[in-house]
């Protein structure tokens, strides 16, 4: 039995779960609306104020749905309740984030300024220059956007300049010894 797959979802006050066939759920809090189309081996029923998953059979495929499943659920009531945020954080001399009207604008070491606009559910807040806060109702969303934020340039090992996730800790190298290094 899948221990998280088994647990009910509990949904607070204000928050809206349907069930439409096909399993597609559909959940509307304050924040938002989500909807998502699940596995149909898997039976979703909401009874109150709880959201139960069930799967009918024990094959090693069903089982991986059905705690999957619970969790995707789990996260699309959450952010839709509080929402998601991550912090993505720069370092480096002249590196700096700034916004302009919806967009990230970064100077990032390159001869040009690195652009990124808002999304429609995805926003972007910069309470600093070294500090960029990417929120939003879908998780999946908000970790992919703040991924490709990073992407523009990953943290280097040897200085440790670069965007980095808010608390990521940066393996460092040691820089190649000189002609008169001792051995």
């Amino acid at each position: 039995m899948s221990r998280i797959g088994i647990k009910p979802i509990s949904v607070p006050a204000g928050v809206d779960v349907t069930v439409a066939d096909g399993n597609v759920v559909t959940v509307k809090g304050a924040k938002g609306t989500l909807t998502q189309k699940y596995d149909t081996r898997l039976t979703i029923t909401v009874d109150g104020s709880e959201v139960k998953v069930e799967r009918h059979s024990e094959n090693r495929a069903d089982k991986s749905l059905h705690g999957l499943t619970r969790t995707l659920i789990s996260n699309m009531v959450e952010g839709v309740t509080n929402g998601y945020t991550k912090t993505l954080e720069i370092e480096g001399i002249g590196y700096r984030a700034a916004k302009q009207g919806s967009n990230l604008v970064m100077n990032l070491g390159f001869s040009h300024q690195v652009i990124i606009p808002e999304t429609e559910d995805i926003k972007i807040d910069v309470p600093n220059p070294n500090q960029i806060i990417v929120k939003g109702i879908d998780k999946q969303k908000v970790g992919q956007f703040a991924c490709e934020i990073r992407e523009k340039r990953p943290p280097e090992p040897y200085k440790g300049k670069g965007i980095r996730y808010q608390g990521e800790h940066i393996i460092r190298k040691e820089g190649k010894a000189g002609k008169g290094a001792k051995k």
